[in-house]
């Protein structure tokens, strides 16, 4: 095993705030798939051989115990992503696995049908007769060379994962004031998402935000990053019902400043801002609040719309849409189409998941899929070996 950097693993360092959200605790492979915006369809059979279930049987069986929290999310008892790594590294070096780090792979030759001739950065040469690549996503093209260089066709890599730039100042002052739900979309597209919401001093993140980036990530590229954004902050509650809410506080709370009681579960900051953002002054009293106000407020309350003009990576975690085009590899193996020998993993395919550990769902079950038939090929071959001896 060939590791570019200093160090194997780094990206499962800094998952999940350095707690390594292994999994997602969604046990049916069919519906496991549709978290994925690429790739849902491709994984139907892998998921079906090495599901979430399986990756949790997996890590048990080696000491490690998994939790499941609120939301699905997957992480190992010790919330610490050094406990994934060590038992990782530990299992390679008890099967025999050779670790090698600093060796970044320059280049890759097909010699013949049964070799491969791989080049080091150093110069240094290596063959095998069977190669499995799982480099990561394809942040630049670049980093897919390697693939190409064999054969492969790269779909172009775009970020998926960001988090939303907003200048609008009212809600940057905001920033640290978070949401159980909301409902979040982008006028004039198939883009919805519902769920929790952190605002930001640069502008909106957390899990509703990522997963419009993921479904979005290619439309939203095609538009610069600059589009707008539509926020429904009590998507429980209809416009009228709202408006009736209000009406009724008009009725028994006359002498009360508008902004001195929000309608739950609005905090008080916000529930200011949008007043304010309605063109209401803070000093209005319940009693005197015209109608036009009213609906502006409703307006406010239910579809507040926001000016998105960039991204922000989602802190050091990248992933990314596009890569390795799918059509190109045998899911029931992992296997090239396109180079006999040639096996993926990984990021490195055109596939990705909306955030809460599906893109480690699918990391671990390529690379079982694609491990098993390698190993499958190599006791085929001392079968034969064996027969020809015999």
């Amino acid at each position: 095993m060939l590791e570019k950097g200093p160090q194997f693993l780094s990206k499962v360092r800094i998952s999940g705030g350095g707690r390594c959200n292994v999994t997602h605790a969604c046990f049916e492979p069919r519906q496991l798939t549709t978290h994925y915006p690429r790739g849902e369809q491709a994984l139907i059979g892998p998921l079906h051989r090495f599901q979430a279930s399986d990756t949790v049987s997996w890590f048990e069986a080696r000491g490690v115990k998994l939790k499941t929290e609120k939301d699905g999310r997957m992480f190992p008892t010790t919330d610490s992503s050094q406990t994934i790594i060590d038992c990782l590294l530990q299992t390679a070096r008890r099967n025999g696995v050779k670790l090698r780090t600093n060796c970044e792979v320059v280049r890759i030759l097909r010699r013949t049908e049964r070799e491969f001739a791989l080049t080091l950065a150093g110069g240094e040469e290596l063959s095998s007769d069977r190669l499995l690549l799982a480099t990561g996503g394809c942040r630049a093209p670049a980093m897919g060379q390697l693939a190409v260089s064999l054969g492969h066709t790269l779909e172009p890599p775009v970020p998926s994962l960001f988090t939303f730039q907003i200048p609008t100042p009212w809600l940057r002052e905001l920033a640290g004031v978070s949401l159980k739900t909301v409902d979040a979309s982008v006028p004039g597209m198939n883009l919805r998402e519902r769920g929790s919401l952190l605002i930001t001093h640069w502008g909106l993140s957390g899990p509703v935000i990522l997963r419009l980036s993921a479904w979005g990530a290619r439309a939203l590229h095609e538009l610069n990053y600059r589009f707008p954004l539509r926020v429904n902050w009590l998507p429980d509650l209809a416009p009228e019902v709202i408006l009736s809410e209000l009406q009724a506080r008009r009725e028994t709370q006359g002498s009360q400043r508008v902004s001195s009681a929000s309608i739950a579960p609005l905090v008080a900051r916000l529930w200011e801002a949008l007043i304010l953002a309605a063109d209401i002054s803070p000093e209005t009293r319940w009693a005197t609040l015209t109608r036009a106000q009213q609906h502006r407020l409703v307006q406010q309350l239910s579809r507040t719309e926001l000016p998105v003009t960039g991204k922000t990576l989602n802190k050091d975690e990248f992933v990314t849409c596009g890569g390795v085009r799918l059509s190109e590899v045998d899911f029931k193996t992992m296997e090239s189409r396109i180079c006999p020998g040639l096996y993926f993993a990984g990021e490195l395919l055109d596939l990705d998941g909306i955030t809460g550990g599906f893109n480690f769902q699918s990391a671990w079950t390529t690379g079982w899929v694609a491990g098993s038939a390698m190993a499958e090929h190599h006791l085929e071959k001392e079968r034969a070996a064996t027969r020809q001896r015999g």
